[in-house]
């Protein structure tokens, strides 16, 4: 499905996934966008422009000459981000408590704050040791004592940014990791379970969810 497409512009119900995705981070009293664009990112662009019709403000940080990875990326749109923002990925509809999420944030003196979702393996594999308030541990690969996921929304100091080498490979493992080293990370644990369209079972989810909510 993506050999022609990016992902995030996949067409469900005449629409691309990223609208869907807009819509409810707007209705989360979120306004300013960055986003991240790589793999026929054009069309994104094309398709969106400066977010005008949706009522947004978008910008756009392209990936270079080679890839960077998911916090590489981050890094490389430091420029285009403020003080304290989120960071998501582009292929997620999270349901969070977006301006809870924040406030956490800004009430603390830490770098980050990570939505956490108790998941048990059944939505995927659990990735995240969480004790006391903070993630303590992240392994994309799971393990026996691992009960949480990364439910894929992030609160961020700008800060956080000075862990990430500029112009290296740094993926997402590696950047968590070292917040965690810090004890920067603090855990905000949610409760409606998310969706994404990383495959086929997982589209057919959100297909399914977005059916019913309307």
């Amino acid at each position: 499905m993506t050999e022609t497409v990016p992902k995030a512009m996949v067409p469900i119900s005449g629409r691309p996934f990223l609208e869907y995705q807009l819509e409810l981070l707007r209705e989360g009293g979120i306004q300013d966008f960055v986003i991240c664009i790589g793999h026929l990112g054009d069309q994104i662009q094309r398709h969106f422009g400066d977010g005008q019709d949706l009522g947004v403000k978008i910008s756009y940080s392209r990936d270079g000459p080679r890839l960077l990875g998911p916090a590489g990326a981050l890094k490389r749109a430091e420029r285009l981000l403020d003080g304290t923002f989120f960071v998501t990925y582009g292929d997620a509809y999270l349901r969070a408590p977006y301006r809870s999420v924040m406030r956490r944030l800004r009430a603390s003196k830490n770098l980050a704050v990570m939505t956490t979702y108790r998941n048990d393996n059944r939505h995927g594999t659990s990735d995240l040791l969480v004790s006391r308030g903070y993630v303590v541990g992240y392994d994309k690969k799971g393990g026996k004592r691992l009960r949480w996921i990364n439910f894929g929304v992030t609160a961020l100091r700008k800060d956080a940014l000075a862990l990430i080498p500029p112009g290296s490979y740094f993926g997402e493992e590696e950047f968590y990791g070292a917040l965690i080293a810090k004890k920067e990370l603090l855990a905000y644990p949610v409760t409606k379970r998310f969706y994404e369209i990383g495959g086929p079972n997982s589209l057919a989810d959100f297909v399914r969810f977005i059916s019913q909510r309307k």
